[in-house]
């Protein structure tokens, strides 16, 4: 067994020195488009209430939050990570429909100087996030597969998750919490028939886990420390993230393209560190539910 594990690190290894040699030469640069999903259960907020016509409605318009296409332009020490502007929708705004006012920029990585720079909208407000690297604690399973013409080996790693992630929420204490959460609701609409008249707090039963278990592929055919969005850290370019809902999946490489794009910094907005960023985000969804509350659910206040 032992014998088996050695030899394998080995054949790593000597992949990683012949790549290496490979990707060396002044002013390699190279390019990866991805297709990043995310899946929404419609019946753990609600949708069990609404007619299957109501339902594909509601994500036919959430389709361009959830499915997007994105561009990773890198080099051996930095990478710009955007969202691909042909594809957006003309009315959409730079970010189409987003979630709670929030539109993602562009994320710039700088793995030698272990600098993060990322531009974000938040509720017409511009900020530039400026932070140092987070890297996941990653462990090597020694599992492959291809990824088209890529050997890629899986590595899993366990994220925290921050209070903009809006794609971990989940219905508190899941399928259980779901159903004693009806079963509650439908005694207190039998007890008093006037609540059914009140909306219910759509916040109530929603919870973002402290925590999300992350799997990686990643090719030592291109070593490079870089990947989509947040990810990196790998000693190779990482071509499929699941994370949660949302998978992230590259679909084609261009090395050295003949029409590089410029790899630069964001500058736009104010300066806030990752941490002040999400303490801004924090005190406006709380703003948000209090001001729920205040108008008893309804946007335009109580009608008569």
């Amino acid at each position: 067994m032992k014998l088996k594990t050695t030899i394998k690190n080995l054949a790593i290894l000597v992949v990683m020195i012949m790549s290496s040699n490979a990707f060396a030469q002044d002013g390699f640069q190279g390019q990866a488009i991805y297709m990043s999903k995310t899946t929404v259960d419609m019946d753990s907020f609600g949708g069990r209430e609404m007619s299957p016509e109501r339902k594909k409605s509601i994500m036919e318009r959430m389709k361009s939050m959830l499915e997007k296409t994105f561009i990773l332009d890198f080099n051996k020490t930095e990478s710009m990570y955007k969202e691909d502007e042909a594809l957006e929708a003309p009315s959409g705004g730079r970010g189409g429909f987003n979630m709670g006012g929030m539109s993602a920029g562009t994320v710039y990585k700088n793995v030698k100087d272990n600098q993060l720079l990322q531009d974000q909208e938040f509720f017409g407000k511009q900020f530039l996030i400026k932070d140092s690297l987070v890297k996941l604690d990653w462990k090597m399973t020694g599992e492959s597969k291809q990824i088209g013409k890529y050997t890629c080996f899986k590595a899993t790693a366990t994220k925290k998750v921050d209070a903009a992630d809006w794609t971990n929420m989940r219905r508190r204490g899941g399928d259980r919490g779901k159903k004693e959460a009806d079963k509650k609701e439908t005694a207190e609409v039998k007890s008093d028939s006037t609540k059914a008249d009140v909306p219910k707090d759509p916040f109530e039963d929603i919870e973002i886990p402290k925590e999300v278990e992350v799997v990686a592929w990643y090719t030592m055919d291109i070593p490079v420390s870089a990947g989509p969005g947040e990810y990196w850290g790998l000693p190779g370019l990482i071509l499929e993230v699941n994370s949660g809902r949302t998978t992230i999946l590259c679909t084609k490489i261009v090395m050295n393209p003949s029409d590089k794009n410029e790899i630069k910094k964001p500058t736009k907005g104010k300066e806030v560190t990752m941490e002040a960023y999400q303490d801004i985000v924090k005190k406006k969804m709380e703003e948000m539910r209090e001001m729920f509350r205040s108008r008893g659910g309804r946007g335009g206040g109580r009608r008569n």
